[in-house]
């Protein structure tokens, strides 16, 4: 591991805003009063990266909470330190395997979940990898609200067709489905928000997939 990647990790263990592994568990069912001192509701951001997401939607919605989880400490220190030097309060962030998402999480304690250009695991045995493969959706069913929404943004066709298939398969309702965001939602102040990889995927005239759907239905 690189110099600057040890440095980001010991940094992020000072940082307010991260909770990291075990230490995150004490927060279950709590996070809005433990963490965030409020009562508002609660917008997990997953494989956030750097967390630009979860950043911006804090910018954009105060009046939220919102939790960027990946397991690479890293690449969060980017969006954990670009909120401290703002000053945003309302954003924190989770260094987590996401499988383990249920020891971290209450049931029904989620209002909405984002998954933003995560990694597509386009081999089949890695099938089970995929954030949306059924496994993971039983588990975002246990923390999602009733009535609370799923979001997917990527720039892998394949994935998201794998994505579209199991909705179907599970007879899933869909609010919004589009193969191009910027040509169908033009100007639409969530779904312009665009990450650092995203920028590279557009730079290269890439189509970029989105899916807002319910959990509503048993898996």
């Amino acid at each position: 591991m690189g110099k600057r990647k040890l440095q980001r990790f010991a940094e992020i263990g000072t940082f307010k805003n991260v909770k990291q592994l075990d230490e995150g568990k004490a927060f279950k069912g709590q996070w809005a009063s433990a963490f965030f001192k409020n009562a508002n509701p609660i917008v997990l951001e997953l494989a956030c990266g750097k967390g630009e997401y979860s950043v911006n939607l804090a910018r954009k919605f105060p009046e939220k909470n919102f939790i960027g989880v990946d397991y690479k400490g890293n690449r969060l220190w980017v969006g954990a330190k670009m909120a401290l030097d703002e000053g945003i309060e309302n954003v924190g962030f989770l260094r987590i395997q996401i499988q383990n998402i249920l020891d971290y999480f209450a049931q029904d304690e989620i209002d909405e979940i984002w998954i933003t250009f995560p990694d597509p695991q386009p081999q089949s045995p890695l099938e089970r990898k995929r954030l949306t493969n059924p496994t993971f959706l039983e588990k975002y069913k246990v923390i999602l609200k009733d009535g609370g929404y799923m979001n997917l943004k990527t720039d892998n066709d394949g994935f998201f067709a794998y994505t579209l298939e199991k909705i179907a398969e599970l007879n899933l309702p869909i609010s919004q489905q589009t193969t191009d965001v910027y040509k169908d939602f033009p100007g639409d102040e969530i779904l312009s928000i665009k990450t650092h990889y995203e920028r590279i995927y557009l730079q290269k005239d890439k189509n970029i997939n989105y899916v807002k759907f319910q959990l509503d239905l048993k898996l």
